[in-house]
């Protein structure tokens, strides 16, 4: 077999083990003006790195277990658990370097386990988190917290408390349903509040770059959770295009809505959201002639 065909067979390997591993996770449908969302419970959307505990190891979104220090772990709950590995505003890049690494290691001293979800529990919100609460009340764990809840009493009010957060550094809000049980997937029951629209995406690939980008890469070929294929090639840093995303890592990118065949408009490069663990992949190691089936120049 040749190079570009062992390329393809390793990708197609790769996204078969990753989507085999995926914890069955809530995911957030997309806040709209208007929403009847009166008597919901808001929080702030941390902008850290996502993980899953499931009693017994802490995962990522993707399913890749994390090497949290045995200090880190040992004094959670034989529950589930699902939060943000959060240092604070503005310190995702920072965070995903710590928890990334294949070793635990001091640097896990930083992070703070803030929850927002007790999956699996029975009973509305509320009563899901108070589970956790009550657990911590005669096991007190100092790196895990509770995201705090407030009621959202209408449209003006949450836009406020928008404004205050990205003020501050934030990057939004989630809204939560507080009267539905625990669910999987994409849910109406759970919004994300942003100032702008972002999707997250699996880079496949790379495109050379050209004129001051000759030797470097030019756009990242990705993939989003439904299929659709398309290159994204602005908001990389010269030093990104230098050293890209790794093959198969998820991206998060912003866009100002959709083109008619249903590709993101705009999209620009915002971070790396999960890196796999194998070390980066030089951009010339891929087919870069290879093009999607749709494509947006």
């Amino acid at each position: 077999m040749n190079r570009q065909g062992l390329t393809l067979l390793w990708m197609l390997l790769f996204s078969w083990q990753v989507q085999g591993a995926h914890p069955a996770l809530l995911l957030l449908e997309k806040y709209q003006p208007g929403m009847n969302v009166n008597g919901w419970l808001m929080s702030e959307k941390l902008d850290g790195v996502r993980a899953y505990w499931n009693g017994r190891q802490l995962l990522t979104r993707q399913g890749r277990v994390l090497a949290a220090p045995g200090w880190f772990t040992e004094s959670l709950p034989s529950f589930e658990l699902d939060g943000e590995l959060w240092i604070g505003r503005g310190g995702f890049e920072e965070t995903l370097s710590i928890v990334s690494r294949d070793q635990p290691h001091s640097g896990w001293r930083r992070i703070t386990y803030s929850i927002f979800e007790v999956p699996n529990a029975s009973g509305g919100l509320r009563t899901r988190l108070q589970k956790l609460e009550d657990y911590l009340q005669t096991h007190p764990v100092k790196h895990v917290r509770i995201i705090p809840q407030t009621v959202c009493r209408d449209e003006q009010q949450l836009m406020e408390r928008l404004d205050t957060v990205v003020a501050a550094g934030g990057e939004g809000l989630v809204l939560r349903n507080p009267e539905t049980p625990y669910e999987t997937g994409r849910s109406s029951n759970a919004l994300k509040v942003k100032r702008f629209d972002d999707m997250e995406g699996r880079v496949l690939g790379y495109r050379p770059g050209k004129g001051k980008y000759r030797g470097t890469v030019g756009s990242l070929w990705v993939e989003t959770e439904d299929g659709r294929r398309f290159y994204i090639g602005s908001g990389l840093s010269d030093e990104e295009r230098v050293e890209p995303p790794p093959i198969g890592s998820v991206i998060t990118f912003k866009h100002q809505g959709f083109s008619s065949t249903g590709i993101p408009r705009f999209a620009s490069f915002l971070r790396i959201r999960e890196e796999r663990s194998s070390p980066k992949t030089p951009y010339y190691s891929v087919n870069a002639t290879a093009r999607p089936a749709t494509a947006v120049e």
